[in-house]
C-alpha cells in the first residue's frame, strides 16, 4: 500500500508535479531548439523507484508532431542534467516524452456528443 501523507498527497505525487513545474520551465526559457516550440506538459508519471519518468505533453501544431518529438528526445539529456541542478532527488529519472491526445481526443467526443443531441431534438414530422 501507497504511504500518504497527513495531507493526504503522495510524495511521487509532488515529486512529479516538482518535475512538471521545472522541466516547463526549462522548456520555455533554456531550450533553444526551434522544433519544440509551444509546447504545454499535462502530466508526469514516474515509476516507483523514480528511475523513469513519462513526460506528457501537447501542441497546437500537431502537424509537425515527429519533429518536436525528436526534438524533444535529443534535448532530454539537457532537459535531465538541468533539472538535476533544481531538484535534489535520490535518483534522477530518465525522461520520456509521450504526446497527449487527450485534448484532441475530448474534443472529438464532445462534438458527437453535440451530434447526437442534435438528432435526438429533431422531432420527426407527422
Amino acid at each position: 500500500m501507497k504511504k500518504q501523507s497527513p495531507r493526504g498527497f503522495l510524495r511521487s505525487d509532488r515529486v512529479a508535479e516538482q518535475v512538471r513545474r521545472d522541466l516547463a520551465d526549462l522548456i520555455r526559457t533554456e531550450l533553444k531548439d526551434p522544433r519544440v516550440g509551444m509546447i504545454s506538459l499535462t502530466d508526469v508519471e514516474l515509476t516507483p523507484d523514480y528511475a523513469h519518468a513519462k513526460v506528457f505533453f501537447t501542441t497546437l501544431n500537431a502537424d509537425h508532431l515527429d519533429e518536436i518529438e525528436r526534438g524533444l528526445k535529443r534535448a532530454s539529456g539537457f532537459l535531465r542534467r538541468e533539472l538535476g541542478r533544481r531538484i535534489h532527488i535520490h535518483t534522477l529519472p530518465e525522461l520520456h516524452f509521450v504526446y497527449d491526445n487527450s485534448l484532441e481526443r475530448g474534443s472529438s467526443l464532445s462534438q458527437l456528443i453535440d451530434q447526437a443531441n442534435a438528432l435526438s431534438d429533431q422531432t420527426p414530422e407527422e
